[in-house]
């Protein structure tokens, strides 16, 4: 038996346990094989493969460059999603949203669907009450427990919302806009792993003054 191999195998696990605190990758032998594709992938990287961004030559740093753009893409969303209700009874793009997430994954609490959306209680309560007055949502006695309430679409909602959807699919395919098939798959692995990090923080609710802090320390992990 090589315990050398043996050796070194152990000592991946270790690294991979360590650098894993995020869940990125799922805790078992096929979560460990993605690791060590990604790891040496990363290895054969070349500052030659880096694209340019703006203020790179000065110092700028990739992560500001990610979180202005990931911003600028937002915005580029919004304003083709506003275009896609204008004319309609929609008020904002929210309201799909909220009303796309119940069609899609049946009824659930407000808190449930509040944070399905990444929204604070306020603003998906109001959301909600928009949604409740326009008779497109509401409230029933949910079946686990008849003292709870759960939100549920009416078939007034789902009108509301198949008079749009041509629109809205329409915005959405923009929003992608020159990407080929095989450039959205690789966005859409890359976006699921910082949601995957991302949600479980943002679920803990930490006060606005701590949440910094508490992120560099409990979840960031350097190289």
């Amino acid at each position: 038996m090589n315990y050398k191999i043996t050796q070194e195998v152990i000592g991946l696990l270790e690294q991979f346990e360590a650098e894993n605190t995020t869940k990125s990758y799922s805790p078992d032998i096929l979560g460990f094989k993605k690791w060590i594709s990604d790891q040496e992938a990363s290895a054969q990287f070349t500052k030659k493969d880096e694209p340019y961004w703006e203020g790179k030559e000065n110092g700028r740093t990739p992560e500001s460059a990610i979180s202005t753009l990931l911003v600028h893409i937002n915005r580029y969303a919004k304003t083709y999603s506003k275009s896609a209700i204008a004319d309609s009874d929609f008020s904002t793009q929210e309201d799909f949203i909220y009303l796309i997430n119940l069609k899609a994954f049946g009824k659930m609490t407000k808190t449930e669907l509040i944070k399905k959306n990444i929204h604070d209680k306020p603003a998906g309560m109001l959301i909600i009450k928009r949604l409740l007055n326009n008779k497109w949502i509401e409230q029933i006695d949910s079946e686990n427990d008849k003292r709870n309430k759960v939100i549920n679409i009416t078939e007034k909602g789902l009108q509301a919302l198949e008079l749009q959807m041509k629109n809205i699919r329409s915005a959405t395919e923009i929003v992608t806009g020159n990407l080929n098939h095989h450039e959205k798959i690789e966005l859409i692995r890359i976006l699921h792993k910082l949601e995957h990090f991302h949600n479980p923080i943002f679920s803990r609710n930490i006060n606005s003054k701590d949440l910094i802090n508490t992120v560099h320390k409990e979840y960031l992990f350097k190289n």
